[in-house]
């Protein structure tokens, strides 16, 4: 596609943007004083985190951003029509959006600037996504048809691992299954709408249950799952594994998937695409995700969303980004106004905390149903491993075993790595990267210690293909038995502590030499049954949002995996991540809506959050509003929407916030309700609560308003989020569960640190311009944990000598914590040249919680040319 630029009188325009770091590592650096917030340096924390996790790969997205019109879009106007349209209603509707983008589009080229959309968005929002010139943000910004202007994110598929089971028939041991399911329903009639990599139609697990497919990504008209272009034996596979989760059937060993009777609509919006190193890497981006849902809504394209799935899964992740206003959360509304549920992963970051979490977007939309993942295994395989560098012993702990291959015997191995250190990667290693120039293996014989990253799996392949007796990971949160690959991996394979890991490569940077030491395997009562996966994201959303909302198994799950073994049989693996939760919770929702047809995606959402089931370890920060339970949601008789609460972060003593939602009687009776505030953590602060009203009748189809109140009765002492439920309690029919949250934390953050401009005083020029740079955002550290404060806007104008406002020069929206550069070129917001004298420029940032912005002044003078 050509790049669109901004046309003018030969020069560019008075700004450019040069620079926007990625989102910055959330790993402590050392504990602090309980209750004390304290800011880490940017370049800092992501240097170290980068060092340790490794292996996303790094994605360019240019220029592209996606543009937000004001116009209503064909949600918008079906639920302004009280959900009801036809036909013809909704394909005009569609086509006055495209109309109105036209229009814009026609407007901005007589103004000098050219611009080619790469996707159009009519159904779920109205906007476009398309390469544009910096400069052209601010006119865009100005309009006075557009909403706002967003950035476009890279997505990566929301798993931590797979392992193949290679063997035809495996024991129930080699992969734990999903055990979800209603009597009697199997999902038949309900479309899933899957956006993720393609799908392996021609395994026996998912045939005649995939439909005919969109490819987003590569325009293939099967969505099927592709080979990589420079590696053809590797295939896209998290597309499969996650279809087979939803409705596979007829597997080994009684194998089958929680909604078998569904039909999947694959969307292929993930797949292979170049990276920002030029090389081949599997990932998405948030307007491919966005075109993704339009087909899921109006899967035929013809601007008629009466075709559109009941529920999409989308099993991705934008790491961290977890807005509550972008277009992906508004798409997500979108789809639900249209009847379609979006399901979310929640992201494999961990928790951080304790205010802002590690959700990863689109999950932070308050419309999506976002999944974390639990462990619900009874059982795990360990070994008891001994580090040792030199005389010290770094590690004498029991670990789980990553794989199914076990040590026979005990191994005393050399730690040895990959040829290019132990430094961040952009991806696994290389099998070249094993062996040094001369041709020789720089880990046969030897335990490989391998950055995991995001994908473990080919780096456990390539370690053992050169020889290694084992392999070490590091920088992955697996579980025990999270991988394996028994034909490709023949050797062990340990996930090593994050502190030992850290540790043991600081000394081999430093030339130190490391042993390990390996035990026999021993099978364990698995500790972590019944609590949240240590991988899995925890909130809250940037609005204070209560996210996961749910949380259902998403560790060691079977599932199909593309291709078949070398005996022509077909492949079966396990998957770990928020990703299989939440194609577990899909599958919940298909169940769901079939054993329920009158249900919209709204009540479909109310009545899975509201009738989860608490577990008895973990925050509602964690786990929402508890584990899918689809036989209550079946029987329920009341949904809430929204079916959590954004109460926010209480700033001290007198605190109060007032927030409300409706419950809907879904019965064929009149029910008799009462209200109360549960709260199961009394946190850094005493809390008071008003529910209003506390109890009412209330008849059948029809709906209530709820209204809660919360005062801070104390300052905080400490960080400790307050949590609980509003319990909502059916007389004779059960009762449904709103979790909230409140955090404590300062009132403000300084969201721009080191603002320096690399000249105060300069001709105009385009090459090379000032430079302005600065750190957005804040990475704070909160009792030990690292919390995230992003940026919900940032504003820089200019100002002449006479303090009169010239206008805007730059806007970015939703920015995650990173550096800022920009370049000035010596003109005003119009691309005129500006006479030579005295400015300035003030920088504003607002946060996400509607607080006061951080503002910055900068002074600088023009010379004459």
């Amino acid at each position: 596609m050509r790049t669109p630029r901004l046309r003018s009188d030969g020069h560019t325009g008075p700004l450019t943007l040069l620079a926007i770091a990625a989102t910055l590592a959330l790993v402590a650096a050392g504990s602090q004083t309980a209750g004390q917030a304290t800011p880490t340096s940017a370049a800092t924390s992501a240097s170290s985190w980068r060092g340790l996790v490794g292996s996303r790969p790094r994605v360019t997205v240019g220029q592209r951003v996606i543009v937000v019109l004001k116009t209503p879009s064909l949600a918008q106007r079906v639920a302004a029509a009280g959900g009801r349209a036809t036909d013809r209603h909704e394909r005009s509707w569609s086509t006055a959006v495209v109309a109105s983008q036209r229009l814009l589009i026609a407007r901005l080229a007589v103004q000098g600037v050219a611009i080619k959309p790469e996707y159009s968005y009519t159904r779920t929002l109205n906007g476009f996504s398309a390469a544009v010139d910096p400069a052209a943000i601010p006119l865009l910004e100005r309009d006075s048809d557009v909403a706002g202007v967003f950035p476009v994110r890279p997505a990566y598929p929301a798993s931590i691992s797979s392992e193949v089971l290679a063997r035809p028939d495996f024991a129930p041991d080699q992969g734990h299954r999903a055990d979800i399911g209603l009597s009697g329903v199997d999902g038949r009639g309900v479309t899933i709408a899957l956006l993720d990599t393609g799908v392996d139609k021609a395994t026996p697990y998912l045939r005649g249950r995939i439909s005919p497919g969109i490819d987003i990504v590569g325009g293939d008209p099967g969505a099927l799952a592709a080979r990589k272009p420079d590696e053809p034996a590797q295939r896209e596979r998290h597309g499969t594994q996650m279809a087979g989760l939803l409705v596979g059937a007829g597997g080994p060993s009684g194998l089958s998937g929680v909604a078998t009777g569904a039909a999947i609509l694959p969307i292929r919006v993930a797949g292979w695409q170049l990276d920002a190193t030029g090389r081949w890497a599997l990932y998405s981006r948030s307007d491919q995700i966005l075109a993704g849902l339009e087909r899921a809504v109006d899967p035929n394209d013809d601007g008629d969303a009466h075709d559109a799935a009941r529920v999409a899964l989308v099993a991705l992740a934008e790491p961290y980004a977890a807005f509550t206003d972008g277009p992906e959360a508004r798409a997500a509304a979108g789809a639900m106004a249209l009847d379609t549920l979006v399901v979310a992963a929640a992201g494999n970051d961990g928790a951080t905390g304790p205010g802002y979490g590690s959700i990863s977007g689109p999950g932070g939309s308050p419309a999506a149903l976002t999944v974390g993942a639990a462990d619900t295994r009874s059982s795990t395989e360990t070994v008891h491993a001994v580090v040792r560098s030199g005389l010290r012993v770094m590690l004498d702990r029991t670990l789980p075993l990553a794989g199914v291959v076990r040590p026979r015997d005990r191994l005393d191995l050399e730690i040895s790595t990959a040829r290019g250190g132990l430094g961040p990667s952009a991806g696994s290693p290389r099998l070249l990267d094993f062996f040094a120039r001369n041709g020789t293996s720089r880990v046969a014989g030897r335990a490989a210690l391998v950055a995991g990253g995001a994908s473990p799996v080919p780096a456990a392949e390539h370690a053992a293909q050169a020889g290694a007796s084992a392999v070490l990971l590091y920088g992955s949160r697996m579980p025990s038995g999270g991988l394996g690959l028994d034909e490709l991996v023949p050797v062990p394979v340990v996930p090593l502590p994050a502190g030992t890991a850290q540790e043991l490569v600081a000394r081999m940077r430093s030339g130190a030499a490391a042993t390990i030491s390996i035990g026999g395997m021993r099978v364990e009562p698995n500790g972590d049954r019944g609590r949240v996966a240590a991988f899995s994201s925890a909130g809250l959303a940037f609005d204070g949002r209560v996210k996961p909302d749910v949380v259902a198994p998403g560790v060691g799950l079977a599932t199909a995996d593309p291709g078949t073994n070398a005996d022509g049989s077909p492949r079966y693996a396990t998957v770990n991540g928020s990703s299989a939760a939440a194609a577990v919770a899909a599958g919940a929702a298909a169940l769901l809506a079939q054993a329920r047809p009158g249900l919209d995606a709204p009540s479909l959402k109310g009545l899975l959050v509201g009738t989860a089931a608490p577990l008895d370890e973990g925050s509602v920060t964690s786990q929402g509003a508890g584990t899918i339970d689809v036989g209550a949601a079946a029987a329920g008789e009341a949904a809430a929407t929204p079916a959590t609460l954004a109460l926010g972060r209480s700033t001290g003593a007198g605190w109060r916030t007032r927030r409300t939602f409706t419950i809907q009687n879904l019965s064929t009776r009149t029910i008799d309700v009462r209200l109360a505030v549960d709260q199961t953590r009394e946190g850094a602060a005493a809390v008071d609560f008003l529910l209003r009203p506390a109890r009412l009748l209330l008849p059948r189809g029809h709906t209530a308003t709820v209204v809660v109140r919360a005062v801070t009765g104390s300052n905080p002492t400490g960080s400790t989020p307050a949590e609980g439920a509003v319990a909502v309690r059916v007389a004779g029919g059960g009762s449904i569960r709103v979790p909230w949250t409140i955090a404590f934390g300062p009132p403000a953050v300084d969201l721009l640190g080191g603002v320096h401009l690399s000249s105060r005083a300069f001709k105009p020029s385009d090459t090379p311009p000032a430079l302005l740079l600065f750190e957005a955002g804040g990475l704070l550290q909160v009792d030990g944990r690292s919390e995230i404060r992003p940026v919900a806007r940032l504003d820089v104008e200019l100002f002449n000598a006479a303090n009169d406002n010239l206008g805007l020069l730059a806007r970015l929206r939703d920015v995650l914590p990173g550096r800022v550069a920009l370049g000035l070129t010596g003109r005003d917001p119009g691309g005129a040249t500006l006479p030579p004298g005295k400015y300035r420029l003030r920088v504003r940032a607002w946060p996400t919680d509607g607080g006061p912005a951080t503002r910055r002044q900068v002074p600088f003078a023009v010379l004459g040319r």
